[in-house]
């Protein structure tokens, strides 16, 4: 479902999933400063992602909105539909949409573990179904992870399972698309100075994992743009990887 429309042509489009804020509106603004369309995707906060577009615009560059269930195929097909009617095909997706539930294993409510999954793990998977096919020759597909899959720390077993799939699919698909000139990655943030990574922590749990790379600080939602924006535009060598951006953590 398309809530701009826009039909001019573009050399470069991407699709940026999650970008009404966090990591997503930054990688979206990021690649609109390197001339792509960008689509900015939202699930609930329209308002959001209208400033997303808004300040891409007022940059001087192109996009629309777009929004849909990235777990029901039917609603990311729409989106995918839309972005191409407005720019004619898609060359980059980026698949940032995600949620994440912290909780030991012993006490983990199944119905928020059946909801992270959903969102994770089969969001993950439609979106990725539905980039195989229609991603342009000289496309790139990036899907997210986290460094929490190597750093185990206690509460996150749920949402390192999620990712620790997302890992192994996208290691599949890269594989999968020979042949079609399209890079398949991953892109596994350490701690980063997100609403949803700093929900829920105290002043002294942040500044400890602030100190533990060797930069001692947080990562910023820019920091892990650059290194998507590395992904889908000059990084054609790198294929079928996970690139922890996470400052030296792990």
């Amino acid at each position: 479902m398309t809530e701009t429309a826009q039909t001019t042509e573009t050399p470069r489009v991407a699709l940026v999933t999650g970008a009404s804020g966090g990591i997503g509106r930054a990688v979206a603004r990021r690649l609109a400063a390197d001339g792509t369309a960008v689509a900015v995707h939202y699930a609930g906060n329209r308002t959001a992602a209208e400033e997303t577009l808004a300040a891409i615009e007022a940059s001087g560059g192109r996009g629309i909105t777009v929004t849909g269930d990235v777990a029901d195929e039917h609603a990311t097909a729409e989106v995918f539909d839309a972005v191409e009617q407005a720019f004619g095909g898609i060359d980059v997706v980026v698949h940032t949409a995600g949620v994440m539930v912290l909780g030991p294993v012993a006490d983990f409510d199944l119905d928020a573990f059946d909801r992270l999954t959903r969102t994770n793990l089969r969001g993950t998977f439609v979106v990725a179904q539905q980039a195989a096919r229609r991603v342009r020759a000289g496309g790139a597909v990036v899907t997210f992870s986290t460094s929490v899959t190597r750093l185990s720390f206690p509460g996150y077993a749920a949402y390192a399972a999620s990712k620790g799939a997302v890992e192994a699919m996208t290691m599949v698909l890269a594989r999968e698309l020979r042949g079609r000139d399209i890079t398949v990655n991953a892109v596994a943030p350490g701690p980063t100075a997100t609403r949803l990574f700093l929900e829920g922590k105290d002043e002294e749990a942040i500044a400890r994992l602030a100190a533990q790379p060797p930069l001692e600080r947080l990562g910023t939602p820019e920091d892990i743009a650059e290194a998507v924006a590395f992904l889908a535009g000059p990084g054609r060598w790198v294929n079928g990887q996970i690139l922890y951006a996470n400052g030296g953590i792990a």
